[in-house]
């Protein structure tokens, strides 16, 4: 358990009477609302000061957000230090950004891993209102590493394939995770 409960005690009485398929729809509609009120947020920065700044900005704050969460999961999970890639492809999954991404492949094995990300909302949604392909290669690399390196600094991150690179029309990016002894 947190250091702090998660929610008040009436607040988690009232969702443990939630019905499991609802609990889940739930949490999943929340995960949804945090990706929206970062897009949201990326598009004005993105109009007021231009991609390039928005992009920076975004990777900070992604950045810093992948340490919170790999630290906040080792905790939860009660996990050592350099936990393995297995682990750590776990608690990957069990990130805001992973659950929000349904369209993906993950291939694991003892000391390497590859994450694929076959359909993106956040580009496919941009594409529907007539923008370009965000060039998210920086700020989803500063995200991946921090997350690995926070909980295994022999865990090496490596791109091979996202925008702005071109892309297969079925893969958006593709990530390898590999750890070193």
């Amino acid at each position: 358990m947190a250091e702090y409960p998660l929610g008040s005690i009436e607040d988690r009485g009232m969702l443990a009477k939630m019905p499991m398929d609802k609990l889940l729809d739930h949490f999943f509609l929340q995960i949804r609302n945090l990706w929206r009120v970062d897009g949201l947020y990326f598009l004005e920065i993105e109009k007021k000061f231009g991609t390039k700044a928005a992009t920076e900005i975004d990777a900070k704050v992604w950045e810093a957000m992948a340490a919170i969460e790999a630290k906040s999961l080792q905790k939860m999970f009660d996990v050592d230090e350099n936990p393995d890639i297995p682990t750590i492809m776990g608690f990957l999954r069990l990130t805001s950004w992973a659950l929000d991404q349904p369209f993906k492949t993950v291939e694991i094995s003892a000391d390497k891993a590859v994450l694929s990300i076959n359909r993106c909302r956040t580009q496919e949604a941009r594409l529907k209102k007539g923008l370009e392909e965000f060039p998210c290669k920086v700020v989803r690399w500063s995200y991946l590493r921090n997350f690995a390196e926070t909980l295994n600094q022999r865990v090496e991150v490596n791109c091979l394939v996202c925008p702005p690179d071109p892309h297969p029309k079925d893969l958006w990016c593709k990530w390898e995770f590999k750890l070193h002894s």
